[in-house]
């Protein structure tokens, strides 16, 4: 609601996180058009209410979408490229 998005739809399933807890999604967000440096991207997002995030954190972006994105993580020098 902060983003002035509209209100997201039901998600059709659950998510699985790294420590094996399944969270009931809020919702679910398609076709979001962000831009990345420049380049227009129309993305899926799922909305999860999350009590163990650090409150300094308002996202958490996953796999899917730095894939899509087409980030390089080097994890040695903890850099990120897109």
């Amino acid at each position: 609601m902060q983003l002035g998005l509209s209100k997201p739809k039901p998600t059709p399933y659950n998510l699985c996180m790294v420590d094996q807890t399944i969270p009931k999604p809020l919702g679910l967000i398609k076709d979001l058009k962000i831009l990345v440096h420049g380049i227009s991207y129309a993305l899926t997002f799922i909305i999860i209410q999350s009590n163990f995030l650090d409150f300094n954190y308002f996202m958490l972006l996953s796999c899917p979408w730095l894939r899509d994105v087409k980030v390089f993580h080097d994890w040695g020098n903890n850099i990120i490229t897109m």
